[in-house]
């Protein structure tokens, strides 16, 4: 009797467990869902596997290819990464909607993306853009990200490091071929 007890009780706690964490992942988010848009993304582009022109330059200095990426998870991930629904900055942003645009703008030093705009035209995006700024007592880092569906993605750093030579870097893919 009493492993049949014990047995009950421990179902009920791991079903209890399950029905707070389904509970949480249901829960509305407060801004828009960059992480879920870089996610069907990375699988539409997987399978359109477009030609991609790439440029990166670091500290002046360039390289250029036409490309497949193999890897658009990890190619976009600097965009997923920056997702602003973090629930610990819940409440930390302003925001501004138009018919035709999103703005989503914090000035608080503890969140590191600043803002997020998000352009539409005929009801579908047309362009993400994010301002990232990380700053402390070592490190200073500014980002400037641009991602537009089927034209073009852009990650901008600059970086100062004390003691060391400041360093940029951009990296640029221009989608060769349609991507449907």
């Amino acid at each position: 009797m009493k492993r049949l007890s014990l047995f009950s009780l421990s179902i009920l706690f791991f079903a209890a467990c399950n029905s707070t964490a389904s509970k949480k992942q249901n829960a509305a988010l407060s801004y828009f869902d960059l992480k879920d848009y870089i996610a069907q993304e990375v699988k539409r582009l997987t399978l359109a596997n477009p030609e991609i022109d790439k440029t990166v330059i670091v500290n002046k200095a360039a390289e250029r290819k036409k490309l497949k990426i193999a890897d658009w998870q990890k190619e976009l991930s600097v965009f997923a990464d920056a997702d602003i629904n973090k629930s610990a900055w819940h409440g930390l942003f302003q925001i501004t909607k138009t018919k035709d645009a999103e703005t989503y703008h914090s000035d608080n030093e503890k969140v590191p993306v600043k803002s997020l705009n998000i352009k539409y035209k005929n009801g579908k995006i047309y362009s993400i853009q994010l301002l990232i700024s990380n700053t402390n007592s070592l490190y200073t880092s500014n980002d400037t990200l641009s991602y537009f569906p089927d034209s073009l993605y852009e990650v901008k750093k600059m970086q100062n490091i004390k003691l060391l030579k400041g360093k940029s870097y951009t990296i640029t893919g221009r989608f060769l071929s349609a991507v449907k």
